[in-house]
C-alpha cells in the first residue's frame, strides 16, 4: 500500500519517510511517484558533511558582484517540487534542524542569511530517506526528527517478486534472474 500512502500525505501535505536496507528501492520509489504525480523532482543525497547552507543556499562571487544562489532545499520550496533527502540519517544536526520548519504545520522556509521567508507551496513535499541501524547504530535519526513525519518501512522482496523485477528490469530470462 504505498503508493496509497504516498498519495494520502502528498495529498495533505505531510513529510514522508521512508526506511529500510540498502537496495530495497526507496529511491526507485520516490521517482515512480514524483513522475506518477507529475512532480518536479530535485534529490540530495546526504553524507556527514552536508549542511544546512548546501541545502537552503549562500552567497556567491560571480564576475565583480556577490549573488544569492538557492540551494536544493530552497529551490524545491520556491517551485513546489518534491525535494527527496536520501541517507538522512548522515547529514549534519543543522541540516535536519533547517527542515523542521516545513515538516510541520508551517510549512515555511526561513533564509537567515538573505533575510527571506518562504511560504512552500501545495505541490512541496518533503521525502527522506535512511538505512536504520546503518552503521552500528551510529547514525540514527532523532525522535523529535522521526515524530515530524510519516514512515513507511521497506523490505527485501520475497525471491519469487524479485525474480520478477530482474526479468522485468534487465530482459533476461526467468532462469537466468532465478541464479541471480
Amino acid at each position: 500500500k504505498e503508493v496509497e500512502i504516498f498519495e494520502h500525505v502528498y495529498k495533505n501535505k505531510l513529510p514522508l519517510l521512508i526506511k529500510g536496507p540498502t537496495g530495497t528501492g526507496k529511491s526507485r520509489f520516490v521517482e515512480y511517484m514524483a513522475n506518477h504525480l507529475k512532480l518536479d523532482l530535485i534529490t540530495v543525497v546526504c553524507h556527514e558533511e552536508t549542511s544546512a547552507i548546501d541545502l537552503l543556499g549562500r552567497y556567491i562571487v560571480q564576475g565583480a558582484e556577490t549573488i544569492w544562489q538557492d540551494g536544493p532545499l530552497t529551490r524545491a520550496v520556491r517551485k513546489g517540487a518534491l525535494i527527496y533527502i536520501d541517507e538522512i540519517a548522515e547529514a549534519r544536526p543543522d541540516t535536519i534542524i533547517a527542515l523542521h520548519s516545513l515538516t510541520d504545520h508551517r510549512r515555511t522556509l526561513f533564509l537567515d542569511r538573505h533575510d527571506e521567508l518562504i511560504i512552500a507551496q501545495d505541490s512541496f513535499l518533503v521525502v527522506a530517506s535512511f538505512n536504520p541501524g546503518y552503521q552500528q547504530g551510529l547514525k540514527e535519526l532523532k525522535l523529535s526528527t522521526r515524530q515530524r513525519f510519516i514512515s513507511i518501512s521497506f523490505e527485501y522482496p520475497q525471491p519469487n517478486i524479485e525474480v520478477e523485477i530482474i526479468c522485468q528490469e534487465t530482459g533476461i530470462n526467468e532462469k537466468q534472474a532465478t541464479k541471480l
